[in-house]
């Protein structure tokens, strides 16, 4: 009978990437750690830590959980991509409407603690409630006959 030849070892980046994106998920919802799915060696799941560490499909994750796990994707990755160079912007494109308050403030305190260590973030949103929150903000105005103008409110 045939063998399977062995798995490689899991590499050093693999394993740095899948820790940073832990914990970053981990800070951000308080509750959620993205796993290996088991059967299928690319797939992947989300433990629940507040009930009992109960595993679901991403494929169930609401919208504002799916906005959390690819912020923590971005932000994880984005620690680790630039190779030992910082990475010094992040944009950040909606998904803020899918958030309750509770998780827009932990998301907002998140990307306010980037701009204190050196990060640009730019976020594009139509939330209001993000805009007490932004200190600099570039909006687009509609004028009559079509055409756009850019104003910058600090």
């Amino acid at each position: 009978p045939r063998r399977r030849p062995p798995r490689p070892p899991l590499s050093i980046d693999r394993r740095q990437r899948q820790m940073c994106i832990r914990d970053r998920l981990e800070a951000l919802s308080g509750r959620y750690r993205l796993r290996r799915f088991k059967e299928n060696g690319l797939g992947l799941e989300i433990e629940d830590i507040l009930h009992q560490g109960a595993r679901r499909s991403i494929q169930t994750l609401s919208g504002g959980e799916t906005f959390l796990v690819s912020l923590a994707m971005a932000l994880g990755l984005s620690d680790i991509a630039g190779n030992g160079r910082k990475i010094e912007s992040l944009f950040v494109d909606e998904g803020f409407g899918y958030l309750d308050d509770e998780t827009l403030y932990k998301v907002v305190s998140t990307l306010k603690n980037l701009k204190k260590n050196g990060k640009m973030v730019g976020v594009i949103s139509h939330v209001k409630r993000l805009e007490d929150e932004i200190s600099t903000k570039i909006r687009i105005n509609k004028d009559p006959g079509g055409v756009s103008r850019l104003e910058v409110v600090a």
